[in-house]
């Protein structure tokens, strides 16, 4: 009997509004090039371990439910922040992730995930190299944060981008019609621990009729509280009310991050990363103590990453040609490699799906270029707005049912 061509796809890591695009494109793709099954890992690698998976083929019947699929947020297979020991510490947890692979007859395997989920795709393409197994180990890009190195930027990050800034110019409008007679300072968070790009989305907002942020500071650049303090004084003198956007991780010039002078969390994962939350409120009550005004934090939270009824088309399409694209790879004989979107062109903006060597992406950050944020690092350059700007364009109409959007659910 023949050998089945089998193929097996997990998410993993911070989910977003376009992460089961990506799936989607796997699935179907892996299905047009004749692989006999398609099994997903539930909770990625680690509940893999624990042989949690399903096929596919279950769950998604018809090409409705794929478009349903590509219009529904969060990991659909569930996620995880399980971090691969190196081979020689535990050689024990790769015999069996191999032996569970050789068991289900596996030709590929395929990772949706960021900087985290790459250095699991590298651990697992090496050791099947050195051990000689057959499989093949293919990375797809997935974060909203947009910090992988190679690719011009990450599914996920325009659809946030697009939610970040629309969220801007309403949080403005809200202020300005709460201002009159009193001055209003807002604070609002984003996420983004080392790398800016997420923030500077705010400055999206600025269009013909919003002023935009007044305000905008990235983990970048180091964060002079004192400085900070002026500017929004200097403001509030022409101004009655002022919007000022930070990322999470900014810190100030001794490497403390800002959420920590307050306390913050002494939560770290599995990846050494520690939980940064209460910047925006720590710098509000900062700045009510030191000049009496009226001021509140706005924290987007998960919302930035989970809003697919505002995901961008351009967004959702990419994620589903990556996804696509990586079977397509893995199918040709490539292995340890993740794919990345090249941009092939500003205007009209095209973009195409690329593949690079997953060594040199995992661990690797990309961070928003210096000369991208303004010299005294309180905004962003038009560089930058220029570069976004493409990623947030179109939309896909969510399926609404009994007014509201209807969701692709996983069934057991």
């Amino acid at each position: 009997m023949a050998k089945k061509r089998n193929i097996i796809v997990g998410q993993s890591g911070g989910p977003t509004a376009v992460i089961n695009s990506s799936l989607a494109g796997v699935y179907k793709t892996a299905k047009e090039r004749g692989f006999h099954k398609v099994y997903g890992m539930l909770h990625g690698i680690e509940g893999f371990l624990d042989e949690m998976y399903v096929d596919l083929s279950t769950q998604i019947h018809s090409d409705m439910d794929i478009e349903l699929l590509k219009r529904t947020p969060s990991a659909f297979l569930g996620s995880c922040r399980y971090k691969l020991p190196d081979i020689h510490e535990n050689p024990e947890i790769y015999e069996k992730i191999f032996s569970i692979l050789d068991k289900l007859q596996i030709e590929a395997f395929i990772y949706i995930g960021g900087n985290d989920s790459m250095d699991t795709i590298k651990k697992l393409s090496d050791y099947a190299i050195v051990k000689g197994h057959s499989q093949k180990f293919l990375g797809v890009p997935k974060t909203i944060d947009n910090d992988l190195a190679l690719t011009d930027h990450t599914p996920g990050f325009g659809s946030a981008a697009k939610y970040i800034a629309t969220s801007t110019k309403e949080v403005i409008r809200d202020a300005m019609g709460l201002s009159y007679k009193r001055k209003m300072i807002t604070i609002m968070e984003i996420m983004g621990r080392n790398a800016g790009w997420l923030t500077g989305a705010t400055a999206l907002a600025k269009t013909e009729e919003c002023c935009g942020p007044d305000l905008i500071y990235l983990p970048e650049v180091p964060f002079d509280i004192e400085k900070f303090l002026k500017k929004c004084t200097d403001l509030l003198k022409k101004k009655s009310s002022i919007v000022v956007a930070v990322s999470e991780g900014i810190k100030t010039p001794d490497g403390t991050y800002v959420c920590q002078l307050s306390g913050g969390s002494d939560y770290v994962d599995a990846f050494g990363h520690a939980q940064l939350a209460g910047t925006a409120a720590y710098l509000a009550a900062y700045l009510a103590d030191k000049t009496g005004h009226k001021t509140r934090a706005v924290e987007l939270s998960t919302l930035q990453r989970s809003a697919s009824h505002m995901a961008s088309r351009v967004d959702i399409n990419e994620a589903f040609m990556v996804g696509g694209a990586a079977v397509e790879a893995a199918d040709e004989g490539d292995t340890g490699k993740m794919v990345v979107i090249d941009r092939v062109s500003d205007d009209p903006y095209m973009s195409a799906a690329g593949i690079y060597d997953v060594h040199k992406i995992a661990n690797n950050e990309k961070l928003v270029p210096r000369n991208w944020v303004t010299r005294d690092g309180s905004y962003v350059t038009q560089d930058f707005i220029n570069y976004v700007e493409p990623l947030i364009q179109g939309d896909y109409q969510p399926f609404m049912v009994n007014g509201l959007p209807q969701h692709l659910v996983l069934r057991r």
